[in-house]
């Protein structure tokens, strides 16, 4: 993952924050409207705000610039990155269809209204019970990612089944090995040699339904290459009438950072898909991480700072509400709301029992002060998703803002919500 020591400036940083955040007339940070301290104080922190009308935004560009690149085509969001009800039902009011892995995530699609028919679901190990929920609730397409699958959905279908067959092309992207999934060995898909039996033996089911293809190469992949190999795998395996690209692409998390933009990675996808697949063909997309992670942003509140040749900076949260840089090593970027960019080098640090508990190495803050707010940008995608309970963490709230008005849709958990499971 990048890194970056050097001393950002303003403009710098408000480039890492959601399109239309400015600051106000006291140089205060402004999402959505909204003023961050004003945000912190009604709703607590740390929270993670999501700036709806971006995240609309990015829906549109990738949902009409696929279209108008390959009009048989649909975009699926990749719903792990953030599974909640609110965000399941704004990107289904744009039109987006909804990727889901796992009865969870397809039980909350489900509940804020999505349209089983638009529902792919995605999964290494799923259960007979999910697999049962799927078929029962109509999701329109499942993918087979084993022959364990297929053995599966051959007892619990009763009618017919729209399936797509999960290969791995053999492609490993520059990322981190844990978000790495098309290199051979993966645990997801079957190689080429056992998706050719799989096609086989579902071209002989009298129950499922073969459609086509799914392939899909890792997140927070920034280099171009990749994605067109794997189109070239899968295109290796025939002519189909579907094939599901998955999606991957990375965001910008810091100033160095430079991933392709959404109309340069639909570019590459249809002009690769035009070179080697069907011209009839219809072509599915899964962005995640893309989609939503530079639409969110976590407010924290510094409760103590430690002076030395390099500061010490703690705040009340940190690996329960974002574990992406203990697990991936993944670089963010921040700033102190009312003094926007620049400042002296800084080790920004969480509340956890663990020195592991780090959320940025070297950031530059002016002047940081206990009781400041501070903003870390690009935290929409996986941070809250896996938030956890670590020393009895309360999981933070979500709130959207839009035109300057907040909007809580997901509460802060509470001391007694810890103890709501328990039996005895």
């Amino acid at each position: 993952m990048t890194s970056s020591t050097s001393v950002g400036v303003t403009d710098s940083v408000l480039e890492l924050f959601p399109p239309g955040t400015t600051l106000g007339i006291f140089g205060e940070l402004m999402i959505g409207g909204c003023v961050a301290s004003d945000l912190a104080s009604a709703f607590g922190t740390p929270a993670l705000i999501i700036d709806e009308s971006a995240l609309r935004h990015r829906a549109r560009r990738y949902a009409d610039g696929l279209a108008a690149r390959w009009p048989n085509s649909h975009v699926l969001w990749a719903s792990k990155s953030l599974p909640h009800t609110a965000v399941y039902r704004v990107l289904s009011e744009e039109g987006l269809g909804i990727d889901v892995a796992g009865g969870g995530e397809l039980f909350m699609a489900l509940a804020a209204g999505a349209d089983p028919k638009t529902l792919v679901l995605h999964g290494n190990a799923k259960t007979d019970d999910e697999l049962t929920m799927a078929v029962q609730s109509g999701v329109g397409t499942i993918v087979v990612d084993g022959f364990d699958d297929i053995d599966r959905l051959e007892r619990i279908v009763e009618g017919e089944q729209a399936v797509l067959v999960r290969v791995i092309p053999g492609v490993l992207p520059h990322t981190h090995a844990a978000i790495a999934t098309g290199q051979d060995g993966s645990k997801f898909g079957l190689s080429a040699a056992d998706a050719r039996t799989a096609i086989k033996r579902l071209r002989g089911s009298d129950k499922l339904r073969l459609d086509g293809l799914h392939v899909h190469i890792g997140s927070q992949v920034v280099d171009r290459e990749p994605f067109v190999r794997a189109i070239e795998a899968v295109a290796a395996m025939g002519e189909f009438a579907v094939y599901n690209l998955g999606g991957g692409l990375g965001a910008r998390y810091t100033y160095d950072d430079r991933p392709p933009t959404i109309e340069e990675y639909l570019d590459m996808v249809t002009q690769a898909a035009r070179r080697l697949l069907p011209s009839d063909a219809r072509l599915l997309i899964e962005p995640g991480r893309s989609l939503i992670a530079e639409a969110g942003v976590t407010l924290y509140r510094v409760t103590t700072v430690k002076r030395g040749p390099r500061p010490l900076v703690a705040v009340d949260g940190g690996m329960s509400d974002n574990l992406e840089v203990s697990l991936y090593g993944q670089r963010f970027e921040a700033t102190v709301v009312d003094r926007v960019g620049g400042g002296e080098l800084c080790t920004l640090v969480g509340r956890h029992c663990e020195s592991g508990d780090q959320l940025i190495d070297g950031v530059a803050l002016r002047e940081p002060q206990v009781g400041d707010i501070v903003a870390v940008p690009v935290t929409g995608a996986y941070c809250l998703t896996m938030a956890n309970n670590y020393n009895g963490a309360r999981r933070p709230p979500i709130v959207f803002v839009r035109d300057g008005v907040p909007r809580m849709v997901l509460r802060r958990e509470s001391y007694e919500d810890l103890l709501r499971r328990d039996l005895d």
